[in-house]
């Protein structure tokens, strides 16, 4: 438990005296939100429900590249 505490308490204490790096990070954060509910409305919708994964994929695939997969 020890080395956990040395751990969190040594990232703890870098971000607590970021200047520049907080706001950074903080857009960095919002950006990765954004993308992935972009991602999750255009992306991965109600009709992956009871498909394999190997269906999901060539749904992904078709998609992103506008073009039928035939496999």
């Amino acid at each position: 438990m020890g080395l956990l505490r040395k751990i969190w308490d040594f990232y703890y204490t870098g971000f607590k005296s970021m200047t520049v790096g907080k706001k950074l990070w903080a857009i960095i954060i919002i950006k990765v939100i954004i993308i992935f509910c972009v991602l999750k409305l255009f992306f991965f919708k109600a009709d992956f429900k009871g498909k394999s994964p190997q269906e999901r994929s060539n749904i992904v695939i078709e998609r992103l590249t506008g073009e039928e997969n035939t496999h």
